[in-house]
């Protein structure tokens, strides 16, 4: 069994030692280390006086916001593709009725 590849991560400073299951893990969780940096250096621009535990609760919650506002969107769509498939099948049995 594959144990995956071990990676050390960067974020604030900081090296973590991790281990991606994948080569898209990894770049999955590179890319999340570079948005989570720059997050905070953007905080580190605008609030200079906030302590680094403050601006990683600001990343965690502008992130988690991102991701349920996505979340609802996909579940708005997957709502919405249902009806379009019940107004499809509607319409496909109304033609198959009219045409008989």
């Amino acid at each position: 069994m594959r144990m995956g590849q071990s990676i050390k991560i960067k974020i604030a400073g900081n090296e973590y030692p991790l281990v991606a299951s994948s080569p898209e893990m990894e770049r999955l969780m590179r890319l999340a280390a570079e948005a989570i940096n720059q997050k905070l250096t953007a905080y580190d621009a605008k609030f200079p006086n906030k302590s680094l535990s403050d601006k990683l609760a600001f990343v965690a919650l502008n992130e988690t916001v991102s991701r349920l506002t996505y979340q609802k969107r996909l579940s708005d769509s997957g709502d919405e593709a249902r009806k379009l498939q019940e107004d499809v099948e509607s319409y496909l049995k109304n033609i198959e009725k009219d045409g008989r």
